[in-house]
């Protein structure tokens, strides 16, 4: 899709346009009859929300009415979710080129149509006979939108679309040696992207237990790899993402059911999310330090596969008892957390994971389960952005109790806890060991990462959720660094008075 800025005069276009009316007391530029008007009138006093087409023959005219009094996170999600039925009307009447006028809105409400109307328009063509409708061009009056926020925008999404690209594609066209290429010939064309890829021997050489554990059943070699960002201070300590990169589960010795494995190229969602922010920092040259950790590879049944009762050493030397070799996730983002901690100080490590089935079953497909240890500042930081974007966190708590459920009688730990309950937060507690006294974050992406039907602006398949909320929080460090030293500065200043 093509984006303009150009000043649009609604009651003048030639063209298909969709009109966003949010205020009642803005009705300067409707473009609309005074018949029309009484219609939409009459509407808004049942209700706000509601889209109605007006012919313009040869053209159409999409008026957008919507409730610009409700909260603005929820104001602007239900624009973002607006998009789908749009552009099944657009599609319906053959819209290639289509503008975007507003009144009684904000540049804030403008962009979020603009943004649903682009997420909802990709899909995965790659491999399909026909060609799908898509937009063409999206021409947006420039009274409400600054060139710069359109273009920082269009990186962020143009990134949250790669993020589905990985997603979706099979492993017998995307496996962990692949995957690792395409990371590190993208990092080359970054500035200040570094790309560090590992192969099974320097992997052996680390000692990642976890990782070579469940590599054993496959002919495919694993990768980890490493991004590195370093757009902020110097001497500022990175925020570490780690990533889910299983590029095929199939549960390993304890295989899945036909019904559970459908999909499961999906579950590498979490390393393509946490290489996306990093790309979309670097694009949009953030003023942060931030590493991603991939830990990649499938999970296969074949050759030596390791098997329910081995016991691993992980890269800490911890000892795991493995329990069921379907929870192979947390065994690779294990050795990835760990290895972070180690190596970079950094402030906060969070993992994204198509980790458990259970945070479904808890949440349904409405947000992310997540939990913290030692980490209370950032994860009330990250639920905030997460309101505002509306990709939301649930947090699950982390009691000591539950490190009761994850012990073992022959290891350190096991991979799965004791007891079918609170499988989500077993899992959790389990990662968290491995990030010791470090700041971590923990979320379970598995009932957002990918949707077996559309969902609002997401078509069926990989969403790239978790993206637009990772960025935000990255964009939200430095506001918060610059308060931190201002803070100081006022406290030094006092202190010599």
């Amino acid at each position: 899709m093509n984006y303009i800025l150009e000043k649009i005069s609604p009651k003048l276009h030639e063209g298909d346009l969709l009109f966003l009316y949010g205020d009642e007391t803005a009705e300067r530029n409707l473009p609309l009859s005074r018949k029309e008007m009484d219609i939409i009138r009459e509407r808004r006093t049942e209700k706000k929300d509601f889209i109605v087409r007006f012919d313009r023959l040869p053209y159409h005219l999409y008026f957008l009415s919507f409730d610009s009094e409700k909260a603005a996170p929820e104001c602007q999600e239900m624009l973002r979710r607006r998009a789908t039925d749009l552009l099944a009307m657009f599609e319906a009447d053959k819209v290639g080129d289509l503008a975007v006028s507003a009144e009684g809105t904000l540049p804030e409400e403008v962009m979020a149509i603009v943004e649903g109307l682009t997420l909802a328009d990709y899909s995965f063509d790659r491999y399909y006979g026909k060609e799908r409708y898509h937009l063409k061009t999206l021409a947006i009056d420039q009274l409400y939108l600054k060139a710069e926020e359109l273009d920082a925008a269009q990186r962020l999404w143009n990134r949250i679309f790669w993020c589905r690209e990985w997603v979706n594609l099979p492993v017998q066209d995307l496996n962990a040696s692949a995957f690792a290429e395409e990371l590190s010939a993208i990092a080359a064309d970054l500035e200040g992207v570094k790309c560090t890829v590992m192969d099974k021997k320097q992997i052996e050489s680390l000692r990642m237990g976890g990782l070579l554990a469940v590599n054993r059943g496959s002919v495919d070699e694993p990768r980890f790899v490493v991004l590195e960002y370093n757009g902020g201070s110097k001497t500022a300590s990175p925020i570490c993402l780690v990533g889910k990169g299983i590029m095929y589960d199939t549960g390993g010795l304890n295989i899945k059911p036909d019904d559970y494995m459908q999909e499961m190229k999906s579950d590498m969602a979490g390393a393509a999310t946490m290489a996306s922010v990093v790309f979309a920092a670097a694009d949009n040259h953030l003023p942060v330090n931030v590493v991603a950790l991939l830990p990649m590879t499938d999970n296969r049944p074949g050759f030596n596969a390791y098997a329910a009762d081995d016991i691993l050493t992980m890269y800490d030397g911890t000892t795991v008892e493995v329990v069921n070799t379907d929870a192979e996730g947390r065994l690779i983002l294990a050795d990835a957390i760990a290895y972070a901690a180690r190596n970079y100080n950094p402030q906060v490590i969070i993992d994204a994971a198509t980790l458990t089935g259970a945070a479904v079953r808890a949440i349904s497909t409405f947000g992310i389960a997540a939990m913290q240890q030692h980490a209370d500042n950032p994860m009330t930081l990250l639920k905030l952005v997460g309101n505002q974007v509306y990709e939301r966190l649930v947090e699950f708590p982390m009691w000591s109790e539950y490190d009761d459920l994850i012990k073992s009688d022959y290891a350190d730990l096991r991979n799965c806890g004791s007891t079918p309950q609170a499988g989500t937060i077993t899992a959790g507690k389990f990662l968290a060991h491995f990030a010791d006294k470090t700041p971590y974050i923990h979320l379970d992406i598995a009932g957002v990462a990918y949707f077996t039907k559309a969902q609002h602006y997401y078509r069926a398949g990989a969403s790239g959720y978790g993206i637009r909320l990772l960025y935000a929080f990255l964009q939200m460090q430095d506001m918060v660094e610059q308060e931190n030293k201002s803070a100081v500065r006022k406290r030094r200043t006092t202190s010599k008075k």
